[in-house]
């Protein structure tokens, strides 16, 4: 079960007990964090609390090494930068690392 967490520390911080996932966003209505397991499956939380625009959660159990990334919901208005389009996976800008192979095409930029 997902805790509200805090919002001090953008990106994932783990501690002994878990991870706490912070995420900047002046314009999303809804965060889901995604989890993946080694087969790719993806399970999807809301990350329940919103402070000062910083959505964030805390996941006890949550080790490094977890593969995740994010859905911002919220209102799609490219023209005034506004890119909210849950259909995408976000990588987390604050990572310190990526896993897997990145392919640039078309589709990353829509």
């Amino acid at each position: 079960m997902i805790e509200n967490g805090h919002p001090d520390i953008l990106g994932a911080t783990v501690d002994d007990s878990g991870t706490n996932f912070a995420l900047y966003s002046s314009v999303a209505e809804r965060v889901e964090l995604c989890l993946f397991d080694v087969t790719g499956k993806q399970r999807r939380i809301d990350l329940p609390a919103h402070s000062r625009d910083v959505w964030h959660g805390y996941l006890p159990g949550c080790r490094p090494g977890q593969h995740y990334g994010y859905r911002v919901h919220g209102e799609y208005d490219a023209e005034h930068g506004r890119r909210c389009n849950p259909a995408k996976l976000l990588l987390d800008p604050y990572a310190r690392a990526l896993a897997g192979d990145f392919e640039w095409a078309d589709a990353v930029y829509d």
